[in-house]
């Protein structure tokens, strides 16, 4: 009878639980939305206020405690690019800060200053002109984007991290809802992704990728390994990379790799460098002491001291925000960005996270505290140094740390479409923008290697730094940020948008964030009005709806020192299809060039150098006007021999690069040259014995109706 009773009470107890697990889990659906954003970034809010204009209702579930991302995480020096292209909600966001900053109470520490006195990125930093202000504090910020959310009645769901095992729950192809490891489960008919890290598009199973292409792989010139390219934040003198200065044996530095695994232009898994982007003062009346880490290891700096003693004399950045305080950024060879302890952080779980932003705080901590108190460190350096510390009424909830971790790179998605260099210097068509960018392709170093110096020493390098420009603003593909429709056909993404590592590079600022997350916000619910897809949404009218909300979707710029083959007369071969013979360097800096970049010879190693054009399928018997193009500079070589040949002549030219070329600033003629029956021809420009640097960029040859 005793038994007969247990057994029953042990039923009614497994029913009731039963019934109250299933009270509990219907009281954790929060609810259920047009609209579930997952993210606090500065892209997850224009994307929710978007929604919320279009009339949809929408929900911000956000990871982060605070609102904005790194806009309000530290990075008031925007990185804004060509400032014509930023529209929309993003160039709104820049405007409420400059009506913010228009009151005197916003200027407590200091008078608010004239006529755009504080300096910008990409311009003035107050822009009274455009009633934009590019430079702020990040408490400011966080206020304008908890204003936009407020104004919008948009319920947001603060702290609340994704469970990535299995919280996300799909009906075949379609997202129907997200659970967060709180237990609350938000469903809806459209998701957006506007996450650094990409959590909740790799929970969907939507491909992505990490670390760095091949160039080949794409048709690009900048990405994979770059050994070449990095030559900024470079160690300028010599570093001995040992713990024992001269004795392989004592072993290598902290953060320093025996060698690079791959060529230039190879892929590897490496991400680029993270740092926090530090609020400091040098106002005594809010700031904060920089204390010596507890855990500080002498050892982790002995390459800062080193590169000191090999000359660097500047460590990071002091750009001017309002109230006496900096956006403080890496500068030079060892600076704040912690090179090579992030490489685990893409696919890390959040617990691995949080050791990696706690190893970058612990790093900048130490970085600051050597260069302000270490006996090994000029007293000069020391005094400059110690008149900085941290903001005390900046993350006042953090130890006036930023809490937001410069994730610069981590996951990508791989979609149909695959933004590249290309797209980006206009090479490949972009038929479907969305928003417009304009910054460098901007890698930060990657890695940190041992390199034999011209006296035969073992010495320490920096790998991965690239900053070059792509020739002026530029349409990024509706593509970029839906996923393909097999995979998910109910999910956005504009951050972790697809793109290749390069491209990436220029697409991941700020302002361009916060341009995708509202053209994603509106393809989703233009894709509830139709009921399709958003890879099934007609872009013609997802154009006129962005264009309305004062997207910018296209640029013309006159002056660009870009010219497209492509659209140039006659048969054009660029140097990405020559041959080359030697080492040859890219380069973009100095207008005009064809496409991509043009080529340089470094002014070294000039024996047996060149680059040769092949031509086929030219008409027989016909005659051309051969040129070749160059950008002309005083240290260009005046003496560059220029050969073309056909199957029955040749032609024998020397080219002076210190003169403009004449034909639209681009070409100059070496003669007209008759094609053979074989309808062949080349041409060989060489740096034999030349007295300057050489070019190389593009070669044309244009049919003429007159006979040799």
């Amino acid at each position: 009878m005793k038994k007969t009773l247990q057994t029953l009470c042990l039923a009614l107890f497994t029913v009731c639980a039963s019934w109250f697990g299933t009270q509990q889990a219907i009281a954790e659906v929060v609810g259920s939305y047009d609209v579930v954003v997952y993210g606090g970034t500065s892209a997850a809010i224009t994307a929710a206020v978007q929604a919320a204009k279009m009339g949809k209702t929408v929900a911000v579930v956000s990871p982060d405690k605070h609102l904005g991302g790194l806009s309000s995480g530290g990075l008031g020096a925007t990185d804004s690019g060509n400032r014509t292209v930023v529209g929309g909600l993003s160039r709104e966001f820049y405007h409420r800060l400059w009506q913010y900053y228009q009151r005197d109470e916003a200027w407590t520490f200091q008078k608010m200053p004239r006529e755009n006195g504080i300096p910008g990125q990409g311009g003035r930093g107050i822009d009274n002109a455009t009633e934009t202000m590019w430079v702020f504090e990040p408490s400011v910020a966080e206020k304008i984007f908890e204003g936009f959310v407020s104004e919008y009645k948009i319920p947001v769901y603060k702290s609340e991290l994704l469970d990535r095992e299995k919280g996300v729950v799909k009906d075949d192809a379609s997202i129907a809802s997200i659970t967060t490891l709180s237990g609350k489960t938000f469903k809806g008919k459209y998701f957006i992704d506007a996450t650094y890290e990409g959590d909740l598009m790799a929970a969907a199973n939507v491909t992505y990728v990490t670390g760095r292409e091949a160039n080949a792989q794409y048709g690009e010139s900048l990405n994979g390994v770059q050994v070449g390219h990095a030559v900024s934040h470079q160690f300028s003198g010599f570093v001995d990379p040992y713990v024992e200065k001269g004795k392989p044996e004592s072993g290598l530095l902290p953060f320093v790799h025996e060698k690079i695994n791959a060529k230039d232009g190879e892929a590897d898994d490496f991400i680029q460098a993270y740092c926090l982007r530090m609020c400091l003062t040098n106002d005594p009346k809010n700031m904060v002491p920089i204390e010596k880490p507890e855990n500080y290891n002498e050892l982790d700096y002995e390459l800062l001291l080193r590169s000191i003693e090999a000359g660097q004399k500047i460590f990071m950045t002091f750009s001017p925000m309002p109230n006496y305080k900096t956006d403080s950024n890496n500068n030079k060879a060892v600076s704040t960005d912690y090179i090579g302890g992030n490489y685990n952080y893409p696919d890390g779980s959040y617990e691995e996270r949080e050791a990696i932003y706690e190893a970058h705080r612990n790093w900048q901590q130490g970085l600051l505290w050597t260069l302000q108190h270490n006996e090994r460190v000029p007293e000069n350096i020391r005094k400059q140094h110690l008149a900085w510390g941290l903001a005390k009424d900046e993350f006042v909830d953090n130890g006036n740390w930023p809490k937001q971790l410069y994730v610069r790179e981590a996951r990508r998605m791989k979609s149909d479409f695959v933004v590249s260099e290309r797209h980006l210097r206009y090479i490949d068509e972009t038929l479907r923008p969305i928003g417009m960018g304009s910054y460098n392709m901007d890698s930060h170093n990657i890695q940190r290697y041992v390199a034999i110096d011209s006296e035969g020493r073992a010495t320490v390098r920096n790998e991965g730094d690239v900053q070059v420009n792509p020739g002026g603003p530029y349409p990024i593909d509706y593509g970029a940020i839906i996923p393909p429709k097999k995979e998910c056909d109910n999910l956005l993404v504009p951050v972790c948008v697809s793109c290749t590592h390069i491209a990436f590079g220029s697409i991941r600022m700020e302002p361009v964030f916060m341009i995708l997350g509202q053209s994603a916000a509106t393809a989703a619910c233009l894709s509830i009005d139709a009921n399709v897809a958003p890879q099934d949404l007609d872009y013609e009218i997802l154009r006129q709806r962005l264009l309305d909300d004062g997207q910018v979707l296209e640029y013309n710029d006159p002056n660009s020192s870009r010219i497209l083959s492509k659209k140039l007369p006659g048969v054009v071969v660029d140097n990405s299809k020559a041959r080359v013979n030697g080492e040859w360097i890219s380069g973009n800096s100095i207008p005009k060039y064809a496409d991509m970049d043009y080529l340089h010879d470094d002014n070294k190693e000039k024996d047996g150098k060149y680059v040769l054009f092949e031509f086929e399928g030219l008409k027989p018997g016909a005659v051309y006007d051969c040129r070749v193009s160059y950008s002309r500079h005083a240290n260009r070589a005046t003496n560059i021999p220029v050969e073309a040949n056909s199957d029955v002549m040749k032609i024998e030219a020397v080219v002076n690069q210190q003169k403009e070329p004449d034909i639209d600033g681009l070409f100059v003629s070496i003669g007209l040259l008759r094609v053979g029956d074989d309808g062949k021809a080349n041409v060989k420009i060489s740096a034999e014995n030349t007295n300057g640097y050489v070019i190389v960029d593009a070669v044309q040859l244009l049919p003429q109706t007159n006979n040799l």
